[in-house]
């Protein structure tokens, strides 16, 4: 009774913590030791689950912790920031999976309980699960089996769309949207038969169910993401997130543990929240992004008319001294060529020289929400020059110079301009309303989305071709 005690106040400490790590994040200040309440938290979690009532095994289950932990040390070290919303889809997809083999455990140990009592032998010997299933009414074992189908069908739908995710973050899959023929219909037609085989499974047909309906659920995650293009994956990353989350809630509720539901219920929304605000930053039906139906061009695009100008550092330099004004919009170009500590030192030295100078960051720039936040505060950028895309947009008129880093589809005035665009609608930085605007960018391809940006053939702006840090390095020797 004393070891359940301990347990139960473990999971509440655990859920406290959970909490504040989640509010403190909202705050660039208190990020880091709100990190540190989900760290102190998830540990409380692990080390009093692990010692909880009828928990057993230890001799598998220490070793695989001590394995799990070493490979999580291993790759916190080796993965760069670049590669985090990578790593971020395959941890999703590890939730997804666990979900599904947890479901189909269930089910089985279930199975051994109605076996058992219809023919009225001992209970000895089950394993602690089943040991708890066993005192459990018909009606709550029913009930349980609306929970494995919910574990099973929301965690298989989370691995093969994380497994996408991860192939298009990594550049693996192409990002352009790729839907079989029938697309939408095809996805309604295996949800349909996994409505099906969930009542076949309540009405007694057996483990089969379970293992069809997660077959067709892998289907729908990994044709939903499929049909996403790259230039909304990060709201694809935030709603697996949010996916994962409940897909944790689920398997806590089939193994009775409340401190898993409540984090997978923390993680489920704040992730479906999360997901409501980009789909508004960017202009999209959140409807629509949960069943994968975004992304995909509209028509034929606008004609560009023009050429892309090139300039060297030298007149870049030149244009920033005579500047009274600069804003600096950063992208993925800057993470992929870790120019952030650069972009920290051309900022300093341009501040030095009485300028004012601030940052553009639209909600979703980079691969993963608040990617750009994080690579400025790592690079020491004072926070307060940082400002959002509301915050900013309407000053862009006023601004001297603007230096793109690595950005295309948040600084591309095809989303307002025509409607044909596969972003079209979606909420830009007006960077080409400055005076002028210099874009660094590795070549002239059309970058990640595989959408042609018509700031590049503006008659202000100014093409700085080459990697972003030594660009940006080669600024701050020739800045006054």
């Amino acid at each position: 009774m004393l070891q359940h005690e301990f347990v139960s106040a473990a999971a509440i400490a655990a859920s406290v913590l959970f909490i504040l790590s989640l509010g403190g994040l909202s705050n660039h200040e208190k990020a880091k030791r709100a990190v540190w309440y989900g760290i102190v938290g998830m540990a409380i979690a692990v080390i009093f689950t692990a010692m909880g009532p009828k928990i057993g095994g230890y001799g598998w289950m220490i070793p695989m912790m001590l394995i799990g932990g070493l490979i999580g040390a291993w790759l916190s070290r080796k993965v760069e920031m670049t590669e985090m919303p990578q790593l971020v889809a395959a941890l999703h997809s590890f939730v997804g999976l666990a979900a599904v083999f947890i479901g189909w455990n269930a089910e089985l140990e279930r199975a051994r309980v109605m076996a058992i009592r219809a023919a009225g032998v001992s209970f000895d010997g089950l394993s602690a699960f089943a040991s708890t299933l066993a005192h459990k009414t018909p009606a709550e074992l029913s009930f349980l089996q609306g929970e494995v189908v919910l574990g099973v069908f929301i965690g298989a739908v989370t691995f093969t769309g994380s497994v996408v995710a991860y192939g298009k973050l990594a550049g693996k899959i192409g990002g352009k949207p790729h839907k079989l023929p029938g697309g939408h219909l095809l996805n309604a037609a295996a949800v349909g038969l996994c409505l099906v085989l969930a009542i076949a499974y309540f009405n007694g047909a057996g483990f089969w169910t379970l293992v069809i309906l997660a077959a067709l659920a892998f289907f729908i995650g990994w044709h939903l993401i499929m049909g996403i293009g790259g230039a909304d994956m990060p709201v694809v990353v935030s709603m697996l997130n949010s996916y994962s989350g409940w897909a944790a809630a689920a398997i806590g509720f089939t193994l009775s543990n409340d401190l898993l539901i409540v984090t997978g219920a923390l993680v489920g929304s704040s992730g479906a929240i999360l997901s409501y605000i980009m789909c508004k930053a960017m202009n999209r039906n959140f409807v629509s992004v949960i069943l994968g139906g975004f992304g995909g061009p509209q028509g034929p695009a606008a004609e560009i008319e023009g050429e892309q100008v090139a300039i060297d550092a030298g007149g870049v330099a030149s244009a920033l001294n005579d500047a009274d004004s600069v804003i600096i919009v950063p992208g993925y170009g800057m993470a992929v060529a870790q120019a952030q500590n650069a972009v920290s030192d051309l900022v300093r030295k341009l501040r030095d020289a009485g300028k004012e100078v601030r940052f553009g960051i639209h909600p979703v720039a980079g691969r993963l929400p608040g990617h750009m936040n994080v690579l400025l505060a790592e690079a020491r950028v004072p926070y307060d020059i940082v400002l959002e895309m509301d915050e900013i947009n309407d000053d862009f008129a006023s601004t001297d110079v603007v230096i793109v880093i690595g950005s295309n589809d948040i600084v591309n005035p095809a989303a307002q301009e025509d409607p044909n665009s596969p972003i079209a609608g979606m909420p830009v930085l007006k960077v080409w309303e400055s005076k002028q605007v210099f874009v660094c960018k590795r070549g002239q391809g059309t970058g990640y989305s595989g959408i042609e940006n018509p700031l590049c053939f503006k008659d202000n702006t100014r093409m700085l071709y080459g990697d972003a840090r030594s660009s940006i390095d080669s600024l701050v020797s020739m800045i006054d």
